[in-house]
């Protein structure tokens, strides 16, 4: 289905986890299709640099003006074929501006007018990483049953800059660090509470580790009410990394404890042990996959409910206790 030369369009998923998740797919299409210029477009485009997955990487703007530039850029490379991973509607019909001889994706959205070969979503659903490397072995890519694995390579300016930001909090490389990521992208739902993660930073400090809050400047608040409920300043390199240098400063913790979020397959895939805590969504579809991933799953009679926000008072993620944490993040190093 997708030629030995040509153009292939790739849709990336809109999210950094799946993203990161979507990694043994896209280097199947390279070592299956080496004569193939493959484009990847998507919002998590750029962190894919040095990936070695695609010729070209093409964010995916936000703004409709933007987007409808971009569509006429594609629509002129006369692509032979555009694989969506995101299974919206709205995926489909920018594919179908594109005018890709080949548009292949799930048989979802209501979107199978739009494509020209409609794949059955597997039911019961699978793992994402799972269902992205059948997505490409029905276009006749062959991809391997593996991990995600991210490669660093060589990068002295963003060693030194990774290595300024813990320096700037007293953090040598004597004391194993884990990271504390307070945030979501998805949604409030999948977050810990803040008296938790305080709880676990002091326990961690009491067993002779350093904890480090991480998260996007969004985070803050949550950071300032970690540090006050512990009774003490928690180091913070909240809103202060950056996209560019986050794989970097995440292969440099021992572990990192975090809700289910993209953060998470990002550390897993550099090699970092990772505990995932998981309330409102499923981990048979979205835990992080690597040797040294553990999760914890909240107990609920209504989880998984998949909601962004928890309409009652969150009871899945406060029935995670910071115990459970502290001797996961022990048997993750340990693995």
């Amino acid at each position: 289905m997708i030629a030995e030369t040509g153009i292939a369009l790739v849709r990336l998923p809109n999210w950094l986890g799946d993203t990161v998740m979507a990694l043994p797919a896209l280097h199947g299409l390279r070592a299956a299709r080496s004569g193939v210029c493959v484009v990847a477009v998507g919002r998590w485009a750029r962190i894919l640099a040095g990936q070695g997955v695609a010729d070209a990487l093409v964010p995916y703007p936000a703004g409709r003006g933007e987007r409808v530039r971009l569509n006429a850029s594609l629509r002129d490379m006369r692509a032979d074929a555009a694989i969506l991973l995101p299974n919206s509607f709205g995926s489909a019909f920018a594919a179908c501006r594109w005018r890709a001889r080949v548009r292949l994706g799930y048989d979802t959205d209501l979107r199978r007018p739009l494509l020209t070969h409609a794949v059955p979503l597997p039911s019961p659903r699978l793992h994402q990483v799972d269902e992205y490397r059948l997505l490409f072995e029905a276009a006749g890519v062959p991809a391997p049953a593996t991990e995600p694995a991210w490669r660093l390579g060589e990068d002295t300016a963003a060693a030194g800059a990774v290595s300024a930001l813990l320096d700037g909090q007293s953090l040598g490389d004597g004391v194993p660090k884990v990271g504390l990521h307070l945030g979501a992208a998805f949604g409030s739902s999948k977050q810990w509470p803040a008296r938790a993660f305080a709880e676990l930073a002091t326990a961690l400090r009491e067993r002779g580790l350093q904890p480090l809050l991480l998260g996007s400047p969004a985070e803050a608040e949550v950071a300032a009410a970690v540090s006050a409920a512990a009774g003490w300043a928690v180091p913070s390199l909240v809103g202060r990394d950056s996209l560019e240098l986050l794989p970097r400063l995440l292969s440099r913790l021992a572990c990192l404890v975090s809700g289910d979020t993209g953060v998470a397959h990002l550390a897993a895939a550099v090699g970092t042990a990772t505990v995932t805590l998981f309330g409102p969504t499923d981990p048979s579809l979205t835990v992080p996959r690597s040797r040294a991933a553990l999760h914890i799953h909240g107990r609920a009679p209504c989880a998984p409910c998949f909601l962004e926000r928890c309409p009652i008072d969150h009871v899945c993620m406060r029935d995670i206790t910071s115990a459970s944490v502290v001797q996961a993040v022990t048997e993750a190093r340990a693995a």
